[in-house]
């Protein structure tokens, strides 16, 4: 897949699990090379926010980890206990190479296979989105969290546009569920021209 390709404005469109699953697939062995050239910068973004919230020794879960970019945030942030999960077993062979994680496996889509607060600290860079996980995925993640447990994840540009994944934020926020502790919207692929907003929940 080519950066032309693969950065286009139809990878963030709605799709089923089975061909989001078959795009990384196929995507894998350029993923880093096509994103890291168009100046993916929201993984850093992600793991510098989440350092101002928790101690950097906090075990961090990595969901939707890909081939281990958020990974590599998080432990040039200095996070010292960092564990990935993804759906695609081509990326996460990437992953597995990287050096990045403690411990890593292959979950199922819509299931997080973890005991509620099992990790303080969620990270989900670029996941739930258009084009990948649905905004029920929110749900998910928070659930799993122990009370007062965050959860970091970036909406891009297009979701920012989509009113199911705001309607889902939204209603985590009013229903008590959890509470917003920050949002701050900045580059996510500057050379493509889009930003991202990277936001912060605490489970209430």
């Amino acid at each position: 897949m080519t950066d032309d390709d693969s950065l286009s404005t139809a990878l963030w469109t709605t799709r089923s699990v089975e061909d989001t699953v078959a795009l990384y697939r196929d995507w894998a062995a350029t993923y880093d090379a096509d994103v890291l050239g168009s100046g993916y910068v929201t993984p850093i973004r992600a793991a510098a926010m989440l350092a101002q919230h928790v101690a950097l020794d906090t075990p961090v879960l990595d969901f939707g980890c890909g081939t281990g970019l958020s990974g590599k945030a998080l432990a040039e942030a200095g996070f010292t206990c960092v564990d990935g999960t993804d759906i695609t077993p081509e990326m996460l062979a990437l992953a597995e190479g990287s050096g990045w994680y403690r411990r890593l496996w292959l979950s199922d889509p819509g299931d997080l296979d973890i005991k509620t607060g099992a990790y303080p600290a969620i990270l989900a860079c670029g996941v739930v989105s258009l084009g990948a996980a649905p905004p029920e995925t929110l749900v998910l993640l928070v659930d799993r969290l122990a009370p007062d447990g965050l959860l970091v994840f970036s909406y891009n540009d297009p979701t920012l546009k989509d009113a199911a994944y705001m309607g889902q934020l939204q209603a985590l926020l009013d229903d008590g569920t959890a509470r917003l502790v920050a949002r701050e919207h900045g580059p996510h692929l500057p050379d493509k021209g889009l930003g991202s907003e990277v936001i912060v929940l605490q489970r209430r």
